[in-house]
């Protein structure tokens, strides 16, 4: 299949038409394409190896293989994964053994094949009968398996910046074969900036807003056409780019919100929660990991955490969507600012550990209930001490530590210096003196 196919034809949506033929023309990933790196150094030699290509939509992956195919010599085939299923697999793979020449099989969406599906092709692309170029906008270390994988290098392609989207953008402006040249348009550098930047790193998208935008243009009175900045309105209307809520995107963000909140940065935090919910994310998966950050990072430090978020989640539920969305940015500007703790998250995973590894645990009887005659006379309930009838409601001393009899002892809870948890651990530590004391017979109180 020639994906490079009647690019003249203006019938053509702008962005099939502008696509680059050679690596010369490529815009934007010079780390793969640049000189003396790795496509680069394929096209040199010829001899193009499986790949996996890793990276958003509008960065080139169709048109590499493309690029990639024409300049070694060989064959392409073109599957969807959306569509193509082991028959179809197989059918390439026969066309494949009838040729004398090499075939590069390009798999768009790789990710959506089965466990199945991938198993297919393996021997395949194993044996060199098929060049794999796989292509994906998810991350393949989960969605291709570790077979597949090991048999192909993963080439990560990033979003292209404002100003390379700006020379996709003109290049499209002046070529007169392919592109917009024969129309003359005139288009401010300051519209070119606009159209890339809402592009977000997309080039298909740069190249459909400016076909759209010059929808728009008007004659300038000397045989040429003007874009004017008050047309892009209508053109680039609301432009929160939606992504994926199971892609690598959606998790990405709710990463920053976290670690910004944890490093203590709250306008970050605010910027990532905003881009979260301007790309149709649920304004309540923010508040859960907020919720979260209350105990994990914030904890003791400053107690009011945990409720307030807790408080915030009701208020967006009562108030709605638009107003409650304030009250969750009020929640993550309340845990940027706090000081912050992991105690309670270390603690906890302490715990756990330790607990694993005493299966035989039992609880000590003067802690166990003695609702029946029978379970007082084994002794529940015997030498339990009522902390509120204790001085400074604490019954001191180890033979009341509530600890589990013939099991080693650990601190768990290890209070910080940050915030509220400080005192915290002055408190603990005059209860560890008071239990010191009980011990010792001692009868002094500590200052």
């Amino acid at each position: 299949m020639d994906l490079f196919t009647d690019e003249s034809d203006h019938s053509a949506p702008l962005a099939w038409r502008m696509r680059p033929r050679t690596l010369t023309d490529y815009v934007g990933q010079q780390a793969l394409v640049g000189p003396g790196k790795p496509l680069a150094r394929m096209v040199e030699t010829g001899a193009v190896r499986s790949m996996i290509l890793w990276g958003p939509p509008g960065t080139g992956k169709t048109t590499l293989a493309e690029i990639l195919a024409a300049e070694s010599g060989a064959e392409l085939e073109h599957l969807s994964a959306v569509m193509a299923g082991v028959k179809e697999i197989r059918a390439a793979v026969e066309r494949a053994r009838a040729r004398s020449e090499a075939t590069l099989l390009f798999l768009d969406e790789i990710h959506r094949l089965n466990k199945s599906q991938q198993d297919a092709l393996l021997p395949h692309v194993e044996s060199g009968l098929l060049t794999l170029i796989g292509a994906t906008t998810e991350n393949p270390s989960f969605e291709v398996n570790s077979a597949l994988l090991s048999r192909a290098r993963v080439h990560v392609l990033t979003s292209l910046s404002e100003a390379e989207l700006v020379e996709v953008l003109k290049r499209a402006l002046s070529d007169e074969t392919r592109g917009l040249g024969a129309r003359r348009l005139r288009v401010d550098d300051d519209i070119l900036d606009l159209l890339a930047r809402a592009a977000a790193g997309d080039a298909r998208r740069a190249l459909g807003l400016l076909e759209t935008a010059c929808d728009f243009a008007e004659p300038d009175g000397r045989g040429n056409e003007l874009l004017r900045r008050e047309a892009l309105a209508d053109v680039l209307g609301h432009q929160a780019s939606a992504f994926d809520k199971q892609g690598d995107h959606y998790y990405d963000l709710l990463s920053a919100i976290h670690k910004s909140v944890r490093s203590s940065r709250p306008d970050a935090a605010l910027l990532y929660i905003a881009r979260f919910v301007q790309g149709g994310g649920d304004p309540l998966d923010v508040v859960r990991r907020l919720a979260a950050i209350a105990s994990e990072d914030v904890g003791n430090a400053d107690p009011r955490a945990l409720p307030l978020v807790m408080a915030a989640w009701d208020a967006y539920l009562r108030l709605g969507d638009y107003e409650g969305q304030r009250a969750i940015a009020h929640a993550a500007l309340h845990l940027a600012v706090a000081p912050k703790s992991n105690a309670i998250d270390q603690a906890w995973k302490r715990a756990k550990e330790f607990a694993a590894g005493q299966p035989r645990l039992e609880v000590p009887g003067y802690l166990r209930n003695a609702p029946t005659r029978l379970m007082e006379s084994l002794g529940h309930g015997r030498g339990y001490r009522y902390a509120h009838h204790e001085p400074h409601a604490y019954p001191a001393g180890s033979a009341h530590d509530c600890w589990p009899e013939e099991t080693p002892r650990e601190h768990f809870y290890r209070p910080t210096e940050q915030g509220q948890e400080k005192r915290y651990a002055q408190i603990m530590a005059w209860r560890s003196q008071l239990d010191a004391e009980a011990d010792e017979g001692g009868t002094q109180e500590p200052d």
